[in-house]
C-alpha cells in the first residue's frame, strides 16, 4: 500500500522516542530460512501472495537436459563457473562460496575479481579445459553444476564435457532463477543505473538491520564482500541484467525499472527491440508484487515509461498493470523530476560534500530534504528508486514515516560503488576520477555532474570507446556527448568479445567531435605519458582529469597519479643533494 499524502503533512509529523519500527521488523520479524532435505523455504509475514510464476516458465535458461536443486548450506557440493572472471559470474561465485558450496572457475584471462575468489577459497583456472572440471586431479570428480557466463560460446570445451557426462548447465540467468526463487527478490533492472541503484538500496537495507542477501554487478567499498552480501533474512537485491535476456530467468517480488535505453546493440537492434525485452520482464514479476519505474516523460532516457500500458495519471496513488497472466496483477510506482510521478525530486543543487541536495515529495506533497554525498541527477533518480522500493518492500504508511530520518540519514552515509565517478586522487592543482560511463547517455550524465561539482576547473576527459558496435551504431550521440568538457582524448576501441567488421576506430570518433577540442592518442601508455606531461609542465592548473569507459582504461587514472608523484618526489629529492 503506498503512502498517503495527509501522512506527511508538517502537524501530523511524530516525535520518535523510541527505536524505529523497522528496525524492530529486523530485529524480531525477519523470517529465516528453514532447511528441510536438499531444499529450503521461507516463512514471511511480509508477502501474502501465491509464489506466482516460475522460475523457468519463459526462457530456457538450463542449456542441458539434467536439472539440478542446489543442496543446502554446508553440504560439500562444487559449482564450476565457466567465465569466472567478469563481474556478474564472479559475485555469484562469491555467493556460493559463502552459502558453503566448493567452488571451481576459468576464464580465458585472470582478473581482479579473480583475486578475492581465490582468497576466499575457490580453485581457479586460466584457460578452458576439460582437466579444469576436475576436483583435485580426480578424473572421476566432476561437479553438481556448470554455471556459465553470457560471454561464453556453446562450443566452450567445459561446456561440451559437463553436457557429455551429465552435468546441468545454466547460463547465468538460470542460474539466477534457481537461486532467488525462495527469497521476496528485489530485481534493479534498467539501461543505466542499476549497479548504483541496487547498492543503494542493499546498503540502506542493511543499515537499518536487514540481515538481506545482495548480488551487485560493482564493487561497492562500503560492503566487506565487495559486490556480496549474504544474510539470512528473506529478502534478497539483485542486480538484474537485460544482457542475453539475463532476468528472463527471475520471478521478482518488486522489479525497479531505472530507465530505458537502446544499449547492447550487438544483441538488440534497436530500441523496440530493448522495450519488448523488458515487457518481458516486467511479465515476470509475481502475483501482487510491485513495479517501480522512472516515469519522466522528458530527459535523457524516455523508454521506461512507454512500458506502461496505460497512461500516468496524477491522482493515482497506486496504479495497476494488466498483463499476459492477467489483469491487476501488481502494484505500480513511478518516480523522476516532475510533480506526476508518485516520488519527486524537486530543488537539486550541489553540496559542500561533492553531492547532490533535493526537496523529496509524495504525490505532489514535500516530505523531507535529502542530501547526498553522490552527484549527479542521476543519482538523485536512483536514491527516488530506493526510496520507492523501501515503501514497497514494507508496505506500511506508519512503518516508513516514522523511518524516513533513518532512511535519509543512511541514504546521506551511501559514498557510491568503485568506478562511478571513483576519486582516483589529488597532486597539486589536478584531480582525477574514473567512470564506468560507455554509452552517450551515461557519458553525458557524468560530465554534466562533473561540471556541476567543478564548475570552474578545466575538464579534461579521456575516453575509451567500448565495442565497435556500439561506436559504430552511436557514432553521432557519442559525438555531442562530450560539449561539457574543455578537453577530450579518445583512444583506440576496447573491443572485448569482437572483432572489428565494421572498419570503424576511435579516431573516426574524435574526428566527428567537433566541439570542445578532441585529439585521438591510440594506445593508453601514450595517453599516461601526455597527461603525465601535461600536468608536470603547469602544477598550479586547476584540472579536473575524467577517465571514462568499461575497458582498460580504469587502469589510467592511477598510473598517472603514479607517476607524477614519483616525478614529484625525485625533483624534490634532488633539490636537497
Amino acid at each position: 500500500m503506498e503512502l498517503s499524502a495527509s501522512t506527511f503533512q508538517p502537524e501530523l509529523r511524530r516525535s520518535l522516542q523510541y527505536s524505529s519500527p523497522l528496525d524492530s521488523y529486523f530485529r524480531c520479524g525477519t523470517p529465516r530460512r528453514e532447511r528441510i532435505g536438499t531444499s529450503s523455504r521461507l516463512h514471511t509475514p511480509v508477502w501474502k501472495s501465491p509464489r506466482g510464476i516460475s522460475a523457468s516458465a519463459d526462457s530456457p535458461h538450463c542449456v542441458s537436459e539434467v536439472d539440478f536443486e542446489p543442496r543446502g548450506f554446508g553440504e560439500k557440493g562444487r559449482i564450476h563457473f565457466v567465465g569466472v572472471g567478469g563481474s556478474g559470474l564472479s559475485a555469484l561465485a562469491m555467493l556460493a562460496l559463502k552459502q558453503g558450496y566448493m567452488v571451481s572457475g576459468s576464464d580465458i584471462a585472470w582478473s581482479s575479481y579473480m583475486d578475492a575468489l581465490k582468497e576466499a577459497g575457490a580453485s581457479l583456472y586460466v584457460g578452458h579445459s576439460e582437466r579444469n572440471l576436475h576436483w583435485n586431479g580426480e578424473i572421476s570428480s566432476f561437479p553438481q553444476a556448470v554455471v556459465v557466463s553470457s560471454a561464453i560460446p556453446p562450443e566452450n570445451v567445459e561446456v561440451l564435457i559437463a553436457k557429455s557426462r551429465g552435468v546441468p548447465v545454466y547460463k547465468r540467468g538460470g542460474w539466477l532463477g534457481k537461486i532467488t526463487k525462495d527469497y521476496n527478490l528485489i530485481a534493479v533492472s534498467g539501461s543505466h543505473g542499476k549497479s548504483t541503484t541496487t547498492s543503494m538500496l542493499a546498503y540502506v537495507l542493511k543499515a537499518m538491520g536487514d540481515d538481506l542477501t545482495a548480488v551487485i554487478g560493482a564493487q561497492v567499498p562500503q560492503f566487506s564482500g565487495g559486490n556480496v552480501i549474504y544474510g539470512d533474512s528473506h529478502n534478497f537485491v539483485l542486480e538484474a541484467d537485460e544482457y542475453d535476456g539475463c532476468f528472463l530467468g527471475l520471478s521478482p517480488h518488486v522489479a525497479i525499472v531505472t530507465n530505458l535505453d537502446w544499449d547492447h546493440v550487438d544483441i538488440y537492434q534497436d530500441e523496440e527491440a530493448v522495450k519488448e525485452i523488458f515487457r518481458k520482464f516486467l511479465g515476470r514479476v509475481r502475483t501482487h508484487g510491485h513495479l517501480i519505474v522512472y516515469g519522466d516523460k522528458q530527459g535523457p532516457s524516455l523508454g521506461a515509461c512507454s512500458l506502461l500500458n496505460h497512461p500516468i495519471k496524477v491522482s493515482d496513488a497506486l496504479n495497476y498493470v494488466k498483463s499476459p497472466y492477467g489483469a491487476n496483477r501488481y502494484n505500480i510506482t513511478t518516480f523522476g523530476m516532475s510533480s506526476y510521478n508518485n516520488w519527486q525530486a524537486s530543488s537539486v543543487s550541489p553540496n559542500s560534500h561533492g553531492g547532490c541536495d533535493y526537496q523529496l515529495c509524495h504525490n505532489g506533497h514535500p516530505v523531507t530534504e535529502i542530501s547526498l554525498q553522490i552527484p549527479g541527477d542521476h543519482n538523485v533518480l536512483n536514491s527516488l528508486a530506493v526510496i520507492a522500493a523501501i515503501n514497497a518492500i514494507f508496505g506500511d504508511d506508519r512503518q516508513l514515516y516514522e523511518s524516513i530520518d533513518t532512511v535519509k540519514s543512511h541514504l546521506n552515509n551511501f559514498k557510491g560503488v568503485c568506478r562511478r565517478f571513483e576519486y582516483i586522487g589529488k597532486i597539486h592543482g589536478c584531480r582525477i576520477f574514473d567512470d564506468y560511463a560507455h554509452h552517450p547517455t551515461e557519458v553525458r550524465c557524468v560530465l554534466e555532474a562533473a561540471r556541476r561539482t567543478f564548475p570552474s576547473e578545466e575538464l579534461l576527459v579521456v575516453f575509451q570507446p567500448h565495442t565497435y558496435s556500439r561506436l559504430a551504431a552511436m557514432m553521432s550521440e557519442f559525438a555531442s556527448a562530450f560539449s561539457e568538457a574543455d578537453r577530450v582524448i579518445v583512444t583506440e576501441v576496447y573491443a572485448a568479445r569482437e572483432t572489428n567488421v565494421w572498419n570503424i576506430g576511435g579516431e573516426d570518433l574524435a574526428m566527428f567531435v567537433t566541439s570542445p577540442t578532441c585529439d585521438f592518442i591510440s594506445c593508453l601508455e601514450n595517453v599516461i605519458s601526455e597527461l603525465v606531461d601535461m600536468v608536470s609542465k603547469n602544477r598550479r592548473r586547476q584540472l579536473v582529469i575524467l577517465t571514462l569507459g568499461a575497458g582498460d582504461i580504469t587502469l589510467v587514472g592511477r598510473k598517472v597519479l603514479r607517476e607524477l608523484e614519483q616525478k614529484f618526489n625525485q625533483e624534490s629529492s634532488l633539490l636537497f643533494l
